[in-house]
């Protein structure tokens, strides 16, 4: 429930500073994944039907929650008008996080456990917080993509397409 709520005031900060990029789809309201199937096929059928070539590069992200790097999601937090006690909240949730992985060996009789290691990059994953913070910390990737290409994103998944006019040769 808490998460939930850091995720409904995170969401209305972004609504009201309207900084979510209208290409990411998913955890916005009215955007579901028939909406980014929609566009994406829409903006193929359009680029088709004006005589462009298109070349398409659909990605899905593996463990991309565990590759943000929590210092520069803070500081977009802080650019995107997350401040004072709510920004205390996002930087304790994702400071101060130890992990460490015990391995068991059945044909060793033994357990090796090593020492808990800090946790530099990642969001938790299965939690409610962790796609949205992901899509926070790639927010600004279609402004840097969209003079030369149409993108589309669902949480992990990207599609990027490049439409240019096809070169005839006489």
């Amino acid at each position: 429930m808490f998460e939930t709520a850091m995720q409904r005031r995170v969401l209305k900060q972004l609504t009201k500073y309207n900084v979510s990029s209208t290409e990411r789809y998913g955890l916005r309201v009215g955007n579901r994944t028939n909406n980014a199937n929609y566009k994406l096929t829409t903006d193929i059928l359009n680029a088709m039907n004006n005589k462009l070539l298109v070349g398409g590069n659909l990605c899905h992200l593996e463990k991309a929650l565990d590759c943000v790097n929590c210092d520069i999601l803070l500081s977009k937090l802080i650019l995107y008008g997350i401040s004072d006690k709510d920004f205390q909240l996002y930087q304790s949730y994702l400071g101060n996080r130890y992990c460490r992985t015990a391995i068991y060996s059945d044909s060793e009789n033994s357990d090796k456990v090593p020492n808990w290691a800090k946790v530099r990059h990642g969001v938790s994953q299965g939690c409610v917080l962790g796609p949205l913070l992901f899509l926070l910390h790639i927010n600004d990737l279609p402004k840097v993509i969209k003079k030369t290409s149409a993108i589309i994103i669902f949480v992990d998944d990207t599609s990027i397409l490049l439409l240019t006019i096809p070169v005839s040769y006489c």
